[in-house]
């Protein structure tokens, strides 16, 4: 498995972290995001990784920002992405199990590290269960296409 994992400049120590559990656990992670502490826009690296998964560069993504939610927002404007903010283990999994999403977000200001473990280990086990909700991913496939 790949990860593409991004972030600002909020969350450089918290991507350090996450990068070095997820390595741990032998994946591979492809960084995207800034290891400076300089402000930066984290548009640029939501961007940055949903191209990633959007193009099959990585088979998904993480985000972290100061709570998750710009640079979640960035991420979602890429056609074929599916991204998510999680604070807690248990929407994580259902983001999975029901939306298929592609990319977990969350903010190193709103959530400590092994908080963000617990959420990174619930998403990444978790399997999309299609059926009905195949239909409904289908259905916000369809909204995007309308928006062109």
């Amino acid at each position: 498995m790949k990860i593409a994992i991004g972030n600002d400049h909020v969350a450089v120590e918290m991507k350090q972290q996450i990068t070095q559990y997820l390595q741990e656990k032998g994946i591979e992670v492809v960084n995207y995001g800034t290891d400076s502490s300089e402000r930066c826009d984290y548009p640029v690296y939501g961007e940055a990784v949903a191209n990633a998964v959007a193009k099959g560069e990585a088979d998904c993504g993480i985000l972290i920002c100061g709570t998750g939610v710009g640079i979640s927002l960035s991420a979602n404007k890429v056609k074929g992405i599916r991204a998510v903010v999680c604070s807690e283990p248990y929407s994580a999994r259902l983001s999975k199990q029901h939306n298929n999403t592609n990319i977990l977000a969350f903010g190193a200001r709103v959530i400590g590290i092994e908080l963000a473990k617990m959420i990174v280990d619930e998403w990444l086990n978790a399997e999309f269960e299609g059926e009905r909700h195949q239909r409904r991913v289908d259905m916000i496939a369809a909204i995007e296409e309308k928006q062109k």
